[in-house]
């Protein structure tokens, strides 16, 4: 796993993911989820592409499970997008990488420049 995605759980989904400042990426996920392991990969190139611009982090919805239930997680791996703490965006299943891409090039252009 990239050096770049991080793991949460309950004790920091408060700071790491609604207080984040910056566009988050959630991979909801479990350890015994093959389709999980399949984009296992492409969450860690996409962390490393967008260094500085995305923050990426993953949870075990099995280690999580009251987190998946608020989000109304029922099938895994769901990617969800969070700003200023709310979900904007939710890809669930195996996706290609350019469609992950598409999604977050997207979202990061409606997002108001930090320079701005």
């Amino acid at each position: 796993m990239s050096t770049l995605v991080a793991q949460v759980d309950q004790s920091n989904w408060e700071t790491e993911v609604l207080q984040s400042s910056q566009l988050v990426m959630v991979d909801f996920w479990a350890v015994w989820c093959g389709p999980c392991q399949m984009v296992a990969p492409i969450i860690d190139e996409l962390a490393n592409e967008y260094a500085g611009k995305l923050k990426v982090v993953k949870l075990n919805t099995d280690e999580a499970p009251e987190i998946a239930g608020r989000y109304q997680i029922m099938s895994i791996p769901t990617i969800m997008f969070f700003r200023n703490g709310q979900p904007v965006e939710k890809l669930v299943g195996v996706k290609p990488k350019p469609q992950f891409k598409q999604v977050i090039d997207t979202l990061l252009a409606q997002q108001p420049s930090a320079t701005a």
